[in-house]
């Protein structure tokens, strides 16, 4: 199993602060060896070392997947978590942070079993970048035009289209208009032994 193309962009990931104690952390804490959070992630063992080492910070769509592999939000693997028990988010608490291109503002609490967050998608190529995970994802579109995949349907949505899906289903995000997509997106965070069926030598790429 190779690397995912977009997190080798050392320009990017440089921007994200250390992820790397609070991903090994986690990992120990959920009782996972390096080789088995890999394969629920879909990196090789090597690459998540890299991770937790420092050598590789992961992009977005990565995050995303390692946040929900142990139960947690990017706000929290950043070190950026609000009081829990708030339930207000205020327009002047959400600074955005960037990660592989991706822009995003986290827009929901720590501590949830979903994670809220407002995107924006650059338009770029994303290669054959397929994510298959347990869970649901919902997402609306604010600005641009959106390419969502889900399975063999590809739709073409604008401001104000929705999507909510099945996170099994292999689904691909990719923005169609030139100044890249604007959405609201929502995902839910589980911890789940489905994850290892979604995998293999033969799986889609996995991020998001």
């Amino acid at each position: 199993m190779t690397d995912h193309p977009e997190e080798t962009s050392e320009a990017a990931a440089a921007e994200l602060p250390t992820v790397a104690p609070r991903l090994r952390d986690l990992r120990r804490r959920s009782g996972l060896t390096l080789e088995a959070a890999a394969r629920r992630v879909g990196l090789s063992p090597a690459h998540l070392s890299r991770l937790e080492t420092n050598r590789r910070q992961p992009s977005l769509p990565m995050l995303l997947a390692l946040a929900r592999t142990y139960g947690t939000t990017v706000s929290d693997l950043l070190g950026e978590t609000a009081p829990e028990r708030d339930p207000i988010v205020r327009a002047g608490r959400t600074e955005p942070s960037e990660a592989g291109g991706w822009t995003y503002w986290t827009l929901g609490g720590a501590g949830r079993a979903m994670q809220a967050l407002r995107l924006h998608v650059p338009q770029r190529a994303q290669g054959d970048l397929v994510r298959v995970h347990p869970g649901e994802e919902w997402l609306y579109v604010l600005a641009g035009q959106l390419r969502l995949t889900l399975g063999e349907a590809v739709h073409l949505l604008g401001p104000g289209d929705a999507a909510h899906f099945d996170s099994l289903t292999p689904h691909r995000i990719a923005a169609a208009s030139q100044g890249g997509a604007d959405l609201l997106f929502v995902h839910t965070l589980l911890q789940s032994g489905a994850a290892e069926l979604c995998l293999g030598d033969a799986a889609p790429r996995r991020g998001l």
